[in-house]
């Protein structure tokens, strides 16, 4: 596991990976041949929100050719585009991988976790079981529209944002620069370190 992934968080109350932790998942990492990193944010506003995150991570790494490398502590975040008190409150987290699976099929298996949580598409912005979004692949810069890379929108959200400099401080979002001088720019107003949440590395 890169050293900047469990050294230098901004939040000191995040413990670092444990040791025996960290040589699993790089055991781990020699089934992937000439793997990728990638960035993925998780956001969860129905039902056992908590639950549902650590659910999506498991189900991350158990996808063929992906292997979950950090995962982020827990933000609590005002909902995104909408009235204030329209809707619950988010659960986020950013979770960084390691995958041999392109882009397109990144991000089908992102949406075959967000159905198999139930995620409805009825509205934007509307209430969700399960958001999984590829906030990042490499350092893949894309206009396709359906996938644009890195997401069109997270430079703007410090929900994505803070949780990723928390795992990652040395983090870039390509064509962007360094996730701390954006997480400088915008409001961390509404989202919330939930200090006494925990997802874990799948075992």
């Amino acid at each position: 596991m890169t050293a900047s992934f469990t050294e230098g968080h901004s939040d000191p109350t995040v413990q670092p990976v444990p040791a025996s932790v960290v040589e699993k998942v790089d055991a781990a990492d020699t089934t992937l041949h000439n793997p990728q990193r990638a960035v993925l944010s998780l956001g969860s506003n129905l039902g056992n929100r908590l639950e549902t995150l650590q659910g999506a991570v498991d189900a991350l790494e158990d996808t063929p050719g992906v292997r979950v490398k950090a995962v982020s502590p827990v933000y609590e975040t005002e909902p995104w585009g909408v009235e204030p008190g329209s809707q619950p409150s988010y659960f986020n987290a950013v979770v960084l991988l390691k995958t041999t699976l392109p882009p397109s099929s990144l991000l089908e298996r992102a949406h075959a976790v967000e159905e198999a949580f139930n995620r409805v598409r009825d509205e934007r912005w509307g209430p969700r079981t399960l958001d999984v979004d590829i906030v990042a692949y490499a350092d893949v810069v894309s206009g396709d529209p359906d996938l644009t890379l890195p997401h069109p929108r997270a430079h703007e959200r410090a929900f994505v944002l803070a949780p990723w400099h928390d795992v990652d401080p040395e983090a870039q979002l390509p064509g962007l620069g360094p996730v701390a001088g954006l997480l400088d720019t915008v409001t961390r107003e509404g989202v919330d370190p939930r200090k006494d949440l925990e997802l874990h590395l799948p075992e």
